[in-house]
């Protein structure tokens, strides 16, 4: 993209549409936004200079499903940035989302509208969400629970029956073996399987990025065409879109009182 890359357009593009939601509420104190990137710029440090002399801080990982690799590891991030600082302030850590209904109901809207802009519905709807390690699950790590729980949730307010929809994890890497079934596998099997037009969501995304534009949308696509599928379509994530500004505005209002 010509303003940067894709995560950090879009994740920029909804800091500001919270703030301007905030700021357009004259029920919500005073509220400034701030983005900071676990890894890039603007870097979570960056955000917090910004942030200086605001309290409470509320922190607000962009990622639904706990996991010791994100939300964890920018918790971490956050520590790093506040170690150096003389003066803390009083800080609340918010550490996911993944069951809350605004969310599920935002993510449900955001596939019904995209079905009725074309007209029809797919064959199967792939729930896919960034791969782990198996290792990490095994020591206690939620993530697939909570990937689980979003998923069914998702199932279930969009009324589809148990052939119509499952569950894959991508982005593996590596030698060490990952939560299975791998996107890129299961879209295969699904074309092998007689499914003609496929559809994609990646709800544990709030914003596209590389992973989500290029590995789905693109490599995956094509996965899926050459090994006899007909149609494959991959649904934006959220983005700034208004029920995703709304969804995370209300859980945020609980820490705003």
């Amino acid at each position: 993209m010509a303003d940067g890359s894709p995560l950090r357009v879009y994740t920029e593009r909804l800091g500001r549409a919270l703030g301007a939601f905030f700021d357009s509420r004259s029920d919500f104190p005073v509220v400034k936004v701030e983005v900071g990137m676990r890894y890039g710029q603007p870097s979570i440090a960056c955000a917090l200079d910004r942030l200086e002399g605001c309290s409470p801080v509320i922190v607000l990982p962009l990622y639904p499903q706990y996991s010791i690799a994100t939300t964890a590891s920018s918790f971490d991030g956050l520590a790093h940035a506040l170690e150096r600082r003389r003066h803390v302030p009083e800080l609340t850590f918010i550490r996911g989302y993944h069951a809350e209904p605004d969310y599920v109901a935002a993510v449900a809207d955001r596939i019904r509208w995209d079905w009725r802009e074309r007209g029809s519905e797919p064959d199967h709807l792939l729930i896919s969400f960034h791969g782990l390690p198996r290792r990490s699950v095994a020591h206690g790590d939620p993530y697939y629970e909570q990937c689980l729980d979003t998923a069914e949730r998702l199932a279930t307010r969009l009324d589809l029956h148990a052939r119509g929809w499952s569950l894959s994890f991508q982005s593996r890497f590596g030698p060490t073996s990952w939560l299975p079934p791998y996107t890129i596998d299961r879209v295969r099997e699904l074309a092998r399987a007689g499914i003609r037009r496929l559809d994609v969501v990646c709800p544990g995304f709030a914003c596209d990025c590389l992973e989500t534009l290029e590995e789905i949308a693109i490599q995956n696509a094509r996965e899926f065409i050459g090994a006899g599928g007909e149609a494959f379509h991959y649904i934006p994530a959220l983005n700034a879109d208004a029920s995703h500004v709304q969804a995370l505005a209300r859980i945020l209002a609980r820490y705003l009182a």
